[in-house]
């Protein structure tokens, strides 16, 4: 079992920025990619980003494409997304996954942990 933390998340001005930190633990010896997920009420999860167990893969949603970016550190055990230039539409709550394939994805179902969520909250 893995256990994933969120953390950094708040309220931002509209060009703001934030870093969200993602802390895994208990079985971190295994190989795992990682992705970020958003939520904003009244819709469904949606794909941020994701990034590979090695770090040299990573995939971005258009919509956050040149903004955001992916980085792990694995000696830590963390994981990151930088946001910049953020917009009142990034507004949601944020959450971290892990998938044991080690690969990443795009796709939510394909994650086997999922932490609690941080909200991010970008007023205009």
């Amino acid at each position: 079992q893995v256990q994933l933390v969120e953390s950094g998340g708040g309220l931002v001005q509209e060009g703001g920025s934030l870093r969200l930190s993602c802390a895994a633990s208990g079985r971190t010896s295994n190989i795992y990619g990682m992705g970020w997920f958003r939520q904003a009420p009244g819709k469904e999860r949606e794909f941020v980003a994701t990034i590979n167990w090695t770090g040299g893969s990573t995939y971005y949603d258009d919509s956050v494409k040149g903004r955001f970016a992916i980085s792990r550190d694995n000696a830590k055990n963390m994981g990151y997304l930088q946001m910049n230039s953020l917009k009142p539409e990034d507004t949601a709550v944020y959450y971290c996954a892990a998938d044991r394939l080690g690969r990443g994805s795009r796709l939510f179902n394909e994650y086997d942990y999922w932490g609690q969520g941080t909200q991010v909250t970008v007023s205009s």
